[in-house]
């Protein structure tokens, strides 16, 4: 009996260790980069440098036949070595570890590496595979990758996470008469018949999402206004490119310039190429060595307005920005990509000031961020700054407005609470202390925290770890001679949450002759304004005057008109922000704000103001006002715009208020106008137009319903003569056409993910589809297209989920849209929670449309 006792707690003992050692496997061993796993690995692995070589055939159908050798550095041989590659098993055709051909084991989208093939200290891999084609956007005549941010094991097997950096060495096989861009120069190149080999020198470190390369028939060219620069492009404007091909080189040294004598740290890397992409899918990406960007933004003529100029400017400082905030110092997990996108778009705005003298940065700062922030901030889906990411598969749902555009509000908060010349000694503290490695929130805040007074951990805190933004009301007594005796302000989080925001921003009190501002600094719920008592009763008070302040301020809605006549332009901006999120909240009527922003376009000169009033105007008239209102107020709107058009007005001006008047002229006469303006009959003296805009016409008369709407869409097709801008014109003729058979048609093929390759073109189509004046006959696909969602997210890149929500169910304001959302979370109680979020934040209007066109009927 002792025996047998004996042997069962040995047996036990035994099979216990293999199943802890089965489970502790296991953790590792799930679909995309779990945080354990890529601790795990960061642990255990150094010294990492791909050898990489892909042969890039002529026709896009074909497969990229391509070869990997992997040498690194491993500490311990407790696990086995698994090598991220998400693609199909067959995709695989032969592993070799340390010179032995070994069994291919690939599962759950990893290559496992056993133990007994690896050893202490050096070794190397070696893979033969077919590349992936989710992330290689192939087209007729060119390629690009887009790995971000975890799409490089889409391409080929590596190490798919932020914190384990290394070297590449490159070689292209591509079409003899095909150019190329990667992270390091071109050292060797060899004719092999119809193709071209390409190699290249080893590249700088960098993480995985960073590796990068195109390939296609683009022109070139190579300046050096300091650093020595090349350039791909396709755009065959010429005007476009005599007017823009150098700025773009001298906006990218101008940038450089800054961020070196601002980081005192010089450029870290080999070079600083850049390519232009017809069909790219975001404004650009900061790949080492090799910037992206969507050529329609880099490319502009004598048309563009200063805020289109501006926009060019601000990407271009944004992306080489990240040559040291991402690039450079790198996060270690994705739940801090916020740090490495705040800092580009911080520093971008600060680059804009030299570059754009006569530009109001506190402006154009309020006009870049805050509307787009409290869009995301004020709905059901809100999140924080820094978010929790358990798996590198769920890292693209982080990216958005919060991190992209309510971060930089913060930063700039912490920059004033702590001081510039603090914050900046800071900074470069954190750029010197973690070159060419990664680091985290807790790392800058230690070091901020020794150059400020303030608790910074405290402070980020609500900032950074909570989400939302403070409510103010004000409670203000005046005694017997109308003097303030006492000024007091308070927030409450719209949540109702406890959240507290600490912050600084101005107080104005208008005067008939002048302006009294004072500062209010509110660390707590409340502030007494000290220096606000004695004050004679203003005739209006604006809060957050010079637009440093976040949240929704206290206005008096039986004030409005004195927002047109404040004489600082920053002030006037922000009362029309501040304007627009009352009557979301529902303090001020649709048709009060709506007459206030008339009142505004009316008068206003500075185009980034007038962009807001105009974007405000247009956002109540399409998704809060009823058909009557519609109709009540369309034929004043559109004379008032027509009369200033005539009138004596800046080019950027006349631009932006052509803009609005080209959306909503679909009454006969507006239309008829319209046409006349396409149709080159009627010229506006000084209104500059272009191929795109004439293009924007030509779809807004087909929606409009004119009588001409093929023949105009056909001259117009025929008329485009860059090949690339002609595809994504013919593509969206189906989203345009009279014909709702064809439109349906057009819906309907999105099923297939090969019909979504360019997003950029899929979200344009869906506007068309679901336009305000065709909702009645698209909104059968409400449902659809909120089915097709969670397939969205696995197919498409970062941005393309909310995109296709935005321009979906997200362009609606009806109660039956609405009562579809509710059906279908009802129906899909296990609907992704990231996808919600995103789902609540593109249909906050919707959502507030319910209570608002409630109350207005």
């Amino acid at each position: 009996m002792k025996i047998f006792y004996s042997f069962l707690c040995l047996f036990t003992i035994l099979t216990s260790g293999f199943c802890q050692s089965k489970q502790k496997e296991s953790v590792f061993l799930e679909n995309g980069v779990s945080e354990q796993l890529a601790i795990f690995r960061k642990q255990k692995i150094s010294n990492v440098s791909y050898g990489l070589s892909f042969e890039i055939p002529h026709q896009k159908s074909e497969n990229i036949n391509s070869e990997l050798s992997l040498n690194l550095n491993l500490a311990d041989l407790s696990q086995p070595l698994y090598l991220d590659f998400k693609e199909k098993t067959q995709n695989i055709k032969s592993v070799a570890a340390n010179g032995k051909n070994i069994a291919i084991v690939h599962e759950k989208g990893h290559i496992v590496i056993p133990v007994e093939s690896l050893t202490l200290g050096k070794n190397t891999i070696n893979v033969s595979f077919t590349a992936g084609n989710l992330s290689l956007n192939r087209n007729d005549d060119f390629l690009y990758t887009l790995l971000v941010p975890d799409r490089a094991s889409t391409l080929f097997p590596c190490f798919d996470q932020p914190d384990i950096k290394a070297t590449y060495k490159l070689s292209l096989s591509v079409p003899k008469d095909w150019k190329v861009l990667a992270g390091a120069d071109v050292k060797e190149t060899v004719e092999k018949g119809d193709f071209t080999l390409y190699t290249f020198g080893e590249s700088d470190k960098m993480s995985t999402y960073l590796f990068s390369f195109v390939a296609g028939k683009f022109n070139t060219v190579t300046q050096k206004p300091g650093l020595e620069m090349t350039f791909l492009f396709r755009e065959n404007d010429r005007g476009k490119l005599e007017s823009s091909t150098d700025t773009i080189f001298n906006l990218h040294q101008q940038s450089l310039d800054f961020l070196e004598k601002y980081t005192n740290y010089k450029f870290p890397f080999q070079k600083l190429d850049f390519a232009a992409i017809p069909v790219f899918q975001y404004g650009g990406m900061e790949h080492v060595g090799a910037i992206q960007y969507r050529e329609s933004t880099l490319f502009l003529d004598n048309s563009a307005t200063d805020s289109e100029k501006l926009n060019r400017a601000k990407l271009i400082a944004h992306e080489t920005s990240h040559m040291w905030f991402g690039d450079l110092v790198t996060m270690k997990w994705f739940d801090d990509v916020w740090m490495k996108e705040v800092f580009a778009n911080f520093m971008a705005d600060k680059i804009m000031n030299p570059i754009f003298p006569k530009v109001n940065h506190n402006l154009q700062f309020l006009t870049a961020h805050y509307g787009s922030a409290y869009a995301e901030d004020r709905s059901l889906g809100t999140h924080p700054i820094k978010q929790h990411l358990e798996n590198l598969k769920n890292a693209g749902s982080l990216y958005g407005a919060i991190i992209y555009n309510k971060a930089p509000i913060m930063m700039r908060q912490l920059e004033a609470s702590m001081g510039a010349a603090a914050f900046q000694k800071g900074i470069q503290k954190y750029i010197q202390k973690y070159a060419n490695d990664n680091a985290d929130w807790n790392n800058l805040v230690a070091i901020l925290d020794d150059e400020s007074p303030l608790d910074m951990k405290k402070w980020s805190e609500v900032w950074v770890n909570k989400s939302g933004r403070a409510i103010f009301t004000d409670k203000i007594e005046y005694d017997d001679q109308n003097r303030i005796r006492k000024f007091e302000i308070i927030q409450q989080a719209e949540d109702k949450s406890s959240s507290i925001w600490p912050q600084v921003f101005q107080i104005g009190f208008v005067y008939s002759n002048d302006v009294k501002v004072v500062t209010a600094n509110i660390t707590a719920k409340s502030l007494i304004v000290k220096e606000a008592a004695g004050l004679e009763k203003p005739l209006a008070i604006i809060y957050n005057y010079n637009g440093f302040g976040y949240g929704v301020f206290p206005l008096d809605g039986t004030h409005l008109n004195y927002i047109s006549t404040l004489k600082d332009e920053v002030a006037r901006a922000s009362a029309y922000s501040n304007l627009y999120e009352n009557t979301l909240v529902g303090n001020i009527s649709p048709d009060r704000a709506f007459d206030c922003f008339v009142k505004g376009i009316q008068s206003e000169e500075n185009e980034l103001v007038l962009r807001i009033a105009s974007g405000n105007l247009n956002t109540i008239y399409w998704r809060f006002f009823t058909g009557e209102q519609q109709k009540k107020v369309q034929n004043q709107l559109v004379g008032i715009l027509d009369e200033r058009l005539q009138a004596n007005l800046s080019s950027n001006i006349k631009k932006t208020l052509f803009g609005l008047f080209s959306s909503i002229a679909y009454s006969d006469s507006a239309k008829a106008r319209l046409y006349k303006i396409w149709n080159k009959e009627v010229v506006i003296s000084g209104l500059k137009l272009n191929e795109d805009d004439y293009s924007n016409m030509a779809m807004n008369l087909a929606i409009f319903k004119h009588k001409k709407a093929d023949e105009i869409l056909e001259k117009t097709r025929t008329s485009i003569t860059n090949p690339d801008k002609k595809k994504r014109f013919e593509f969206l003729l189906p989203s345009l056409s009279k014909d709702e058979s064809v439109r349906n048609a057009f819906m309907e093929s999105l099923k297939d993910d090969a019909n979504r390759e360019k997003e950029s073109w899929v979200s344009v189509g869906l506007a068309n589809i679901n336009h305000p004046l065709r909702q009645e006959s698209a909104r059968k696909y409400i449902r659809f297209s909120l089915d097709l969602t969670e397939e969205i997210q696995r197919t498409g890149d970062i941005f393309f989920p909310k995109d296709w929500l935005d321009n979906t169910v997200g362009r609606y304001s009806s109660k039956y849209a609405f009562d579809e959302i509710q059906r279908f979370l009802k129906e899909n109680p296990n609907f992704s929670p990231i996808l919600k979020r995103k789902l609540f934040m593109a249909t906050d209007l919707l959502y507030k449309a319910q209570n608002i066109k409630k109350e207005t009927e």
